[in-house]
């Protein structure tokens, strides 16, 4: 547990906005003016006016905000926070954070390209990366630039460092998405009780045709036949999301970003038919977008990076150190250099693992 004293000196915390154009006109209508946060460390206001930093960019998880990093936390260290007592306990050096607002109607995004939601990692790397190396001191280049994140986040960083190499030197993967049969496939029966309540024609005690039902309005085809689109009306015009919403907008955000389809409804189709809860066929699609499948791929990408750090607790209660598991036996046996550690925790509240991969990344970057 944190002592909450600075230790050290705080470091500058700025906060921009920064107009996209990548976003604009993005298919859920969601801001294109988005709010940049970026700590600088102390050592570059006192310092030599002509120091560069290295720069490490925050994938927030899923429902999350870069800005939300930088928010007064009881009992463990924020971003800034963090970062300047690591460096003053000389755990680490220097280095600028950048931290991003990628949120959507969906409740978020895995910072892929998706015509369902809008290019979250073009907004990334060919919007924030130059405008960042434009406005600060940074050493410009990918060898002394690194993204971390977990969960959402740890996908984000994973599949940067796989299909995005060229922008990174180095990445860190906390409890990131990954073995989508495990991680997702379980909930989905949930997903499909939850948007069952918006049904129409609502259920009724009876008889039931149950192949007449399940081949309505390409349900088979993993269409929405207007459920989704009430549950999310309902879910948008509401403060509060419940427990049980929240998990089941997760899925949708997920349907969206792994199998858009810009001619079906909603932009985008599900692995399971809203209302027999088979299988449409499409979950090949999810697959192309799992890491445990994209090793061998994008195996000299991954060679070229300088540092790759995975971790995952092993009671994580979206079973995601399976899926961590299988990523770095693949790593492994493809002859990919990374560090691969667990530990005896779940899937909430772990930031602290990251006074592990913080000087991690700086010793990779710096």
């Amino acid at each position: 547990m944190a002592l909450k004293r600075p230790q050290g000196p705080a470091g500058t915390v700025v906060v921009l906005e920064h107009t996209s154009q990548v976003l604009k006109g993005n298919p859920l209508g969601d801001p294109h003016v988005r709010k940049l946060a970026v700590w600088l460390p102390p050592q570059y206001r006192s310092g030599s006016p002509l120091r560069r930093f290295p720069v490490l960019y925050d994938m927030v998880g899923f429902t999350g905000s870069g800005v939300a990093h930088l928010n007064w936390k009881p009992f463990g260290d924020n971003i800034p926070e963090r970062a300047a007592r690591l460096i003053h306990e000389g755990k680490m050096g220097p280095a600028i954070f950048v931290l991003p607002d990628c949120f959507t109607a969906l409740g978020g995004n895995q910072y892929v390209n998706s015509s369902a939601i809008g290019d979250y990692a073009d907004y990334i790397t060919r919007e924030l990366i130059p405008f960042v190396d434009r406005e600060f001191r940074t050493l410009a280049d990918r060898n002394h630039r690194g993204c971390f994140g977990k969960s959402s986040g740890g996908y984000g960083a994973i599949l940067h460092g796989m299909k995005y190499a060229k922008y990174w030197g180095a990445i860190a993967n906390h409890s990131g998405d990954a073995y989508f049969e495990f991680v997702y496939g379980h909930d989905w029966p949930n997903t499909l009780n939850e948007l069952a309540k918006y049904r129409r024609p609502k259920r009724k005690p009876g008889r039931y045709d149950a192949l007449r039902e399940s081949r309505k309005n390409g349900l088979p085809e993993g269409k929405d036949d207007g459920r989704i689109r009430r549950f999310l009306q309902h879910v948008w015009k509401n403060e509060k999301v419940l427990a049980k919403e929240a998990l089941c907008i997760m899925n949708l955000c997920m349907a969206a970003t792994y199998d858009p389809d810009p001619r079906a409804p909603l932009g985008f189709r599900l692995p399971f038919n809203l209302e027999s809860g088979e299988p449409t066929g499409r979950w090949a699609n999810w697959r192309r977008h799992d890491p445990v499948n994209l090793v061998e791929r994008y195996r000299a990408n991954l060679k070229s990076l300088r540092g790759i750090y995975i971790d995952c607790g092993w009671r994580d209660q979206f079973h995601i150190h399976f899926g961590s598991r299988i990523l770095a036996a693949r790593l492994a046996a493809a002859g990919i250099r990374h560090e691969y550690q667990e530990f005896d925790d779940d899937h909430s509240d772990v930031d602290y693992r990251m006074d592990v991969s913080l000087p991690f990344l700086y010793r990779a970057l710096k």
